[in-house]
């Protein structure tokens, strides 16, 4: 039996989400640096991508626009950045708590969105936003303060999880902007600040890897920046909104379960419902599900006169 273009987007992305999910055990097996890890993320992930670019022939000269290379480099900045934070908010945390945190960036979008192009907010997504960021507070694990006393490590790793997703949020809107470019070459514009730039903020030469390291690194460049991009890009104009909101939740979803299951690091009741409330918050943004306005006594006599 064939399956439908809708089906193939849902699994492609759904595989993608899952691939994106086990990039916590790289970061982890790798056993390196935050930026030693980006640095070779961006080279391996580069390197994939431009193979992949090429064989679809998207080197096109009308990709490549003034306006569009210094969107997209700066984009880049923005994405490495991001990356960096990431990935050291994994070593200070954990896998689950990293990723989790970070997903909150849909909720970021909407309010830059607002505040750059004065785009109306309205009663319902500010109820979204802010149960989003009470599902934050329980997520993180913040809110469990004897946990916390004198855990530093751990509050910056938070701090950097959160940035991270201010940034990708940045990054996000740029991509709007870019109209026509394939996310493709953007990523691997992104790729490519990463491998120019991060040698000199980080020099490699006193960076020691070993030949299983090695398999961490290509593995992270070519499978969580190569092809789940791929996958995940390719998915994308197949599927309704509903859909790519619902199967979004796939990566932190895995990562979640990989952190329990491959490491032990299994997330507190508390924790969990935070992850809930963001879950379900995202998905009342993104479809427009109605929450305070339907509060409002003119909602209500309305909804009864129905």
């Amino acid at each position: 039996m064939s399956l439908t273009q809708r089906q193939q987007g849902a699994i492609t992305l759904a595989s993608g989400g899952l691939l994106m999910g086990t990039l916590g055990i790289f970061v982890e097996e790798a056993r390196l640096g935050a930026l030693t890890l980006v640095f070779f993320r961006c080279l391996f992930g580069f390197l994939s991508l431009a193979a992949y670019c090429a064989w679809k022939g998207f080197f096109t000269r009308a990709h490549f626009t003034r306006r569009t290379v210094a969107l997209a480099l700066f984009s880049g900045v923005l994405m490495v950045t991001q990356w960096v934070g990431f990935f050291d908010a994994i070593h200070r945390t954990s896998i689950a708590v990293a990723t989790v945190v970070f997903h909150v960036q849909p909720f970021w979008v909407v309010l830059m969105g607002a505040a750059l192009f004065n785009e109306r907010l309205g009663v319902d997504r500010l109820g979204w936003i802010a149960t989003a960021f009470v599902g934050l507070v329980l997520a993180s694990g913040v809110a469990a303060t004897a946990n916390l006393q004198g855990h530093t490590s751990y509050l910056i790793g938070i701090g950097e999880a959160l940035a991270g997703s201010v940034l990708y949020a940045g990054v996000t809107l740029i991509a709007k902007g870019l109209g026509n470019l394939r996310p493709h070459l953007l990523t691997l514009a992104q790729c490519a600040v990463g491998v120019v730039c991060l040698p000199f903020i980080a020099p490699l030469t006193a960076v020691h890897i070993g030949p299983m390291q090695w398999f961490w690194l290509i593995g992270m460049g070519v499978l969580h920046t190569g092809l789940s991009y791929v996958l995940i890009y390719g998915a994308l104009p197949k599927l309704t909104t509903p859909i790519i909101a619902v199967l979004l939740f796939v990566y932190p979803l895995t990562a979640i379960v990989v952190d329990a299951v491959v490491y032990g690091r299994a997330l507190s009741l508390a924790q969990l419902a935070g992850m809930a409330l963001i879950v379900i918050a995202s998905l009342g943004v993104n479809l427009g599900w109605p929450l305070l306005s339907m509060l409002r006594p003119g909602a209500r006599a309305r909804r009864h006169a129905d």
